[in-house]
């Protein structure tokens, strides 16, 4: 294969050969372009490159624990620290404020530094905060610490989605959505093992000591950080599609061989083919998103990401606030209840939506998702605090459809339609942008829902109800379905935006 053209390389098979011996001829490149259509071709088997997905959900992960966790210490906290209603909310959404700060950052960070080196340093906010909020003397300093804990993970979050649609395969199995969507099922992990370390230290601190529980459980998020830490910088590679915009195919093609095993080198005169401009980081590019082909998909991207961590935020913060209070359970319990409802349903329900998503599309599965919240939340409302067994068991069930519906739908996508509405030279600022909007609808959602639920209890649902109609709503009128379209050739076909 002299001169053998990716163009070649690619009608030939239907694949990409991931294992090379010392005498293959290579597959040559001559541009980023090049680079993009051997990743979409699905180059990630027998490789670093499902190391390196798993990786990039560390963050995911340490963000729901955090959650997780502290949904069971905000009685505890509140008494300790005295706290009004309006106090709880300020120290439970720190995390959320923080995190506004840091997408608005690291989005920017991501496209212009690259992905590798934000991915190495946001981890060490996590590691610094935990042990922080472990020996918190007071609210303040335990919201400080949730601040700059949540800085860690607003910076987070758009690097780990860059690197899941820039390390991922464009169509079938385990494409790009579903990879993205992977992200909704490792939250719900996460949920479930706060949950199961809660039970744990529960089980075995001696009772006069269970208010120091939120301390120990807080505090322990800082292990997993610096093991992630470690993995990263085993596995972690720069992303071949970034390099490669960049200008250094040289550096793509080394990352395609240690990532991929793809044999692959640049051709000899791929500096006489001219190269389309790639757009450059900048700030303004924040403006970009709402013109020209990208305002109906911010649009959809920005709504999804205000209505559904809204709901999401009171029904899975409150969650062990309603099963101990309107249903009137042991904390025992409602741990128990806890565990079991986000394993079995929202857990699930994530899974089915990494699973089902090349086939079904992130669209219809978000209308689907959105449907069930509604009917939940209704329900819930309706029903109100439960009286008798037969009332706490369809509360039970309600919950458990509002939790399935977040994980098959909205919960899983709409990090789809913010990360794979853009492409690679965008996709950094348009997932940070999607993360300022989730965290100030958590930030809103975590501070309003004690002040609501004190003041209207049940009739709290009615207010949540309104977050998955307006989802519905703005789906009907917008039908974008970003999984299986090749959105990174846009930044070679110099779309105007």
């Amino acid at each position: 294969m002299s001169d053998t053209t990716l163009a070649a390389s690619s009608a030939a098979s239907s694949g990409v050969t991931n294992t090379f011996s010392a005498d293959a001829q290579p597959t040559l490149i001559r541009s980023a372009a090049d680079i993009t259509r051997l990743v979409n071709q699905g180059a990630t088997k027998l490789s670093d490159a499902r190391i390196v997905v798993a990786i990039a959900l560390g963050g995911v992960f340490l963000d729901a624990y955090d959650l997780g966790g502290l949904a069971f210490g905000m009685k505890d906290i509140t008494r300790q620290f005295g706290l009004s209603p309006s106090g709880a909310g300020l120290v439970a959404s720190a995390i959320t404020l923080g995190a506004i700060v840091g997408a608005l950052f690291g989005g920017y960070l991501t496209d212009k530094i690259g992905r590798y080196r934000v991915f190495m340093a946001d981890m060490f906010f996590f590691v610094v905060a935990a042990l922080a909020c472990a020996f918190a003397p007071n609210e303040w300093v335990l919201g400080a610490s949730r601040f700059v804990m949540g800085i860690g993970v607003g910076i987070d979050l758009p690097v780990a989605m860059a690197f899941l649609a820039e390390f991922s395969k464009l169509s079938g199995r385990g494409n790009k959505a579903s990879r993205v969507a992977m992200w909704c099922p490792t939250w719900y992990a996460a949920i479930s093992i706060s949950y199961l370390l809660v039970l744990l230290l529960y089980a075995v601190l001696p009772a006069g000591q269970t208010d120091i529980l939120w301390r120990l459980i807080l505090g322990f998020g800082a292990f997993p950080a610096l093991l992630i830490i470690a993995i990263r910088h085993r596995y972690m590679n720069e992303s071949p599609v970034w390099t490669a915009n960049q200008g250094d195919l040289e550096g793509a093609a080394a990352i395609l061989r240690r990532s991929y095993n793809i044999n692959v080198e640049v051709a000899d005169d791929a500096n006489l083919t001219p190269q389309p401009p790639v757009r450059k980081a900048a700030w303004s590019n924040y403006a970009t998103l709402l013109k020209g082909v990208y305002l109906k998909r911010t649009i959809l991207a920005t709504v999804t990401s205000l209505v559904s961590p809204f709901a999401y935020n009171a029904v899975a913060f409150g969650l062990p606030v309603i099963l101990s209070t309107f249903l009137a359970q042991s904390l025992i319990s409602t741990i128990l209840f806890s565990l079991g409802l986000n394993l079995c349903f929202a857990f699930v329900g994530g899974l089915l939506a990494v699973r089902l998503v090349p086939k079904m599309g992130a669209w219809n599965m978000t209308v689907i998702g959105y449907t069930l919240q509604l009917i939940a939340m209704i329900g819930l409302a309706l029903v109100g605090r439960p009286s008798d067994s037969a009332e706490a068991a369809i509360s039970i069930a309600m919950l458990a459809l509002f939790l399935f519906g977040q994980g098959f739908g909205p919960g899983s996508h709409t990090m789809t339609f913010a990360s794979l509405s853009y492409p690679t030279s965008l996709r950094g600022v348009g997932v940070g942008f999607n993360q300022i909007l989730v965290r100030a609808s958590s930030t809103a959602s975590l501070f309003l829902f004690p002040v609501l639920s004190a003041a209207l209890g049940t009739g709290v649902f009615w207010v949540i109800a309104f977050a998955p109609l307006i989802g519905l709503i703005v789906l009907l009128a917008i039908r974008w379905e970003p999984s299986g379209y090749d959105v990174d050739a846009e930044d070679f076909e110099q779309i105007k935006a």
